[in-house]
């Protein structure tokens, strides 16, 4: 690895490119190559131990053909199984990616939140263990959607979502309890930010659709920053963002979301 190394953003698909462009927005020149697993999309389908067994040896592999300075996992129901034995089989940082419980817990003033995830991360222990650590007092919803992803992945195709299915797989993070209502739904899952502005259409209610990303990107920055020799950015001007898919499909096209301002 040399100073000039990018970082790798992977997710199962493309819905991590919420983050990677949120990277881009905070440090532009930072040179990134997003990892695409779509050989093995969904993830939310899988088995947790091979799942596990999968990220940690498919990031191995992009990480000795890319020579990355840092990886970061942009996905929940990744980062939920793999970061201990991922970090453990890196020599490089790790930053994850998992549900916004604290700062979910810290913004609702109904105390009545909602997780929006895929089911693989609403079953996970880590999830639980969030909620119990930053959120005992908080009534937390977990939502398992099987479908929103797809969705996301549609509309990134071109073709334009199913708003009937959208509205299905979303209708359980709106609680009523007394004279309170869900404020704040935590958007669990990577790709779900890309369908931001249908959720809003859909909800039947006024509420903070919490995106992790920039939280994730400002992770990354502190990380690059502590182990840079001075602290000074090491990126190369000129040098050039990369879309990978573990299929062999050319993403290219994807490119141009990396320069999207986030919504």
């Amino acid at each position: 690895m040399t100073q000039q190394a990018p970082v790798l953003v992977f997710d199962s698909g493309v819905g991590g490119i919420t983050v990677a462009r949120e990277v881009r927005r905070l440090m532009p020149e930072l040179p990134l190559v997003y990892a695409a697993d779509d050989a093995a999309f969904p993830y939310g389908a899988w088995d947790g131990d091979a799942l596990a067994r999968h990220c940690v040896a498919t990031v191995t592999d992009l990480v000795r053909l890319h020579r990355p300075r840092a990886v970061v996992i942009a996905c929940n129901t990744a980062s939920t199984l793999v970061l201990p034995p991922l970090r453990q089989a890196l020599d490089i940082p790790v930053v994850g990616t998992v549900p916004a419980i604290k700062p979910a817990a810290e913004r609702t003033r109904s105390g009545l939140v909602s997780v929006l995830a895929t089911p693989g991360t609403v079953s996970r222990d880590y999830t639980f263990d969030l909620i119990r650590r930053f959120a005992p007092d908080v009534a937390i919803t977990l939502v398992g959607s099987k479908r929103l992803a797809a969705l996301a992945e549609d509309k990134l195709a071109g073709r334009v979502p199913d708003m009937q299915a959208l509205a299905a797989e979303a209708a359980a993070c709106f609680v009523s309890r007394d004279d309170r209502r869900t404020d704040v739904v935590v958007l669990a899952c990577t790709h779900f930010p890309f369908l931001a502005d249908e959720l809003a259409a859909i909800a039947p209610w006024p509420v903070e659709w919490l995106d992790p990303a920039p939280a994730i990107a400002r992770r990354l920055r502190d990380v690059i920053a502590a182990a840079t020799p001075g602290g000074s950015d090491p990126a190369m001007p000129g040098m050039a963002d990369t879309v990978v898919a573990t299929s062999g499909a050319d993403l290219s096209r994807f490119l141009r979301l990396l320069q999207a301002e986030p919504a």
